[in-house]
């Protein structure tokens, strides 16, 4: 069940949306975890940049996860284009601080995101792990198909 707020959207006993400027100091300590979890290092200039970007909402995007009023998650996202089809919503980041888990956080801020998606046209959404976070691929497993795809990549130096 859905009710719409403005810009805010409820899943289940979640609250889902922008994040505001209030929101700042919550989502960097719930992104350094997320950042911590994969065993990162990343300087301050770069939550500086995402925060920004995340404000400016025309590019990069995000939501907030709220239960009873207290930031608890988030997800990143963007569409890009796709060479076969219409274009596509890649969820880059999904973190919900360990004491809202399995709560329906998770699940939540991806439906707030496919809700997104298919509002702007996009084909699908898709979005990657880690082999071991087995936490998230339950969650994963069971909203979305895994398509077997195995990700590589090249490090460039900054």
């Amino acid at each position: 069940m859905i009710d719409v707020i403005p810009k805010l959207r409820r899943y289940r006993m979640v609250d889902i949306g922008k994040l505001a400027p209030s929101d700042r100091e919550a989502w960097e300590a719930l992104f350094r975890a997320y950042i911590d979890f994969y065993e990162r290092d990343e300087p301050q200039e770069m939550y500086n940049t995402a925060w920004a970007a995340f404000q400016e909402d025309t590019t990069l995007h995000a939501f907030g996860a709220r239960v009873d009023g207290r930031l608890v998650g988030f997800t990143h996202f963007f569409i890009h284009p796709n060479t076969s089809g219409p274009q596509v919503c890649y969820l880059q980041d999904l973190f919900t601080d360990p004491s809202a888990r399995r709560q329906g956080v998770g699940e939540a801020l991806i439906a707030a995101v496919v809700d997104w998606a298919k509002e702007r046209g996009c084909s699908r959404v898709y979005w990657s792990t880690h082999e071991t976070n087995a936490t998230a691929r339950g969650l994963y497993d069971r909203v979305a198909d895994y398509k077997g795809f195995i990700r590589y990549q090249i490090e460039l130096p900054r």
